[in-house]
């Protein structure tokens, strides 16, 4: 007990001995269709607050970072969430870095869909797109060698993925009840996963090569029946190996990406792939702004079958950037089924306004998806998103 009064007598000096940093948001959510289920409805007000404590001794070579985060949604009770987002400490030696705590890590280089990035588990309810994530506790220890970056991971607790609630826009239908859960691993949410990486850079050529053993982030959603005799989604967390590679060559204002991965379990193997390029045309119109063109490939070797709706898919995006002090940016694409008529179509758009205040916006549409399509169930979640943030 007296060590940690000790620790906690601590807190005040080191508050101020070390900066804070972060944002606070409002998001407005309207949907432009009629909810498949008459409990959800067609708009959705929020608050997201996420502080940052950053603090750094022994002539850096040694810092403590926090960065928590709440939402609070006045409709959907399991979007109103909070997390930590990264509690960490972090030793860097000669030629060596150690992590511990609770951390964020990104794998990949493809726009459209980031398959190699297993780490972390999508929080969900934050958006569709799946890039928002949890913190996920982790020991990482990394190597600096001329051959390279070697990283290795000891992942200890497993983060189940957030879902919709039965209010909320961007469910599932029947909805998923994450009560229901339940694993392959008898350990549960507490196993510890492994995980390592290797990354170079050889001339204009980025490589990365992993492999990762545990509990799959993406879960199986099985119908079930719950004790109100309602039927809804289980979600079943299985345990795979995964082998991937991320690729990128920068050639002039191209920009050459892939994603690959194979994963097995003892329900099946799974080959799936995304690659493409991005061309960027410099100082377009002799102005400041940049003009880049993507185009992508999605395939999965599962079909329809596959836990993700993109199996054989195209996606073809711009990227404009201003480059002026507003830091004005605009991403918009579609991503193309080649299998059936469906298509979903993004736009992105931000800009600061003054020194601390960034205002941004977002309009997704899902456009004349199957019934048989995994994605049937939020077509008619079309929406148009607005947000405006004040940092500090």
């Amino acid at each position: 007990m007296k060590h940690w009064i000790k620790a906690l007598c601590l807190i005040p000096s080191l508050a101020c001995a070390g900066e804070w940093a972060g944002y606070i948001e409002g998001q407005g959510r309207y949907f432009t269709q009629e909810a498949l289920d008459p409990a959800q409805t067609d708009s959705t007000l929020s608050l997201a607050f996420e502080p940052e404590y950053y603090h750094a001794w022994d002539d850096d070579r040694q810092s403590f970072i926090f960065r928590p985060f709440l939402r609070w949604d006045s409709q959907d009770n399991s979007r109103t969430h909070a997390d930590i987002r990264e509690l960490l400490w972090i030793h860097v030696g000669d030629e060596w870095e150690v992590q511990a705590g609770i951390g964020k890590v990104f794998w990949g280089v493809t726009e459209a869909r980031h398959l190699v990035d297993v780490i972390n588990q999508t929080d969900l309810v934050e958006n569709p797109d799946g890039e928002q994530k949890l913190g996920q506790p982790m020991f990482k220890l990394s190597f600096e060698k001329t051959w390279g970056v070697l990283d290795l991971y000891a992942l200890p607790g497993f983060r189940e993925r957030t879902f919709p609630g039965e209010e909320g826009r961007l469910r599932s239908h029947p909805r998923v009840d994450n009560d229901l859960a339940s694993y392959e691993s008898g350990a549960g949410n507490k196993r510890v996963d492994l995980a390592l990486r290797w990354s170079h850079s050889l001339g204009d050529w980025d490589i990365g090569l992993a492999h990762f053993y545990g509990t799959n982030r993406n879960p199986l959603l099985q119908p079930i029946l719950n004790s109100a005799n309602e039927i809804v989604l289980a979600p079943y967390y299985e345990l795979i190996h995964q082998t991937s590679l991320d690729l990128q060559a920068t050639k002039g204002d191209w920009l050459w990406k892939l994603e690959a991965l194979y994963s097995t379990s003892d329900r099946e193997d799974v080959f799936s792939y995304t690659g493409g390029f991005e061309y960027t045309f410099i100082g377009l119109g002799d102005s400041d702004m940049d003009l880049g063109v993507l185009t992508e490939y999605m395939y999965d070797e599962r079909g329809d079958n596959a836990p993700i709706a993109f199996e054989n898919d195209t996606f073809i995006g711009l990227r404009l950037t201003a480059n002026d002090e507003q830091s004005s940016e605009l991403l918009t694409g579609v991503i193309k089924d080649m299998d059936s008529s469906a298509w979903l179509y993004n736009l992105e758009a931000s800009r600061r306004i003054g020194d601390a205040w960034k205002a941004s916006a977002q309009i997704r549409l899902w456009i004349d998806v199957p019934e048989d399509d995994p994605l049937y169930t939020i077509s008619q979640d079309d929406y148009i998103e607005f947000n405006l943030a004040r940092y500090f």
